[in-house]
């Protein structure tokens, strides 16, 4: 048995999907007909990511409880340069 490829990876195959023509209309006018499968192979990818991103973050707030909101907010404020936001939390 073969061993299963990474997503992003292998052999391109064909696939057949279901969509709401409104879907379908929005996507070809972003990407024109030919690049239609490059952008949705892209869409998935990304939310597989997000998928296991959010196991994750399950997995370690079941191990060491919710993440501390306060904590959050100062470290975004330092990673924006706000240095009052960072301040005020010191």
């Amino acid at each position: 048995m073969a061993t299963p490829s990474a997503p992003g990876e292998g052999p391109v195959r064909p696939v057949s999907v279901s969509l709401h023509e409104g879907t379908i209309a929005a996507l070809k006018a972003r990407t024109g007909k030919r690049g239609m499968s490059a952008y949705v192979e892209a869409l998935i990818q990304r939310q597989l990511e997000r998928d296991l991103l959010r196991e994750l973050i399950e997995d370690a707030e079941a191990e060491h409880g919710p993440v501390d909101q306060v904590a959050v907010e100062t470290k975004r404020a330092i990673l924006r340069g706000d240095m009052a936001g960072s301040a005020d939390a010191a």
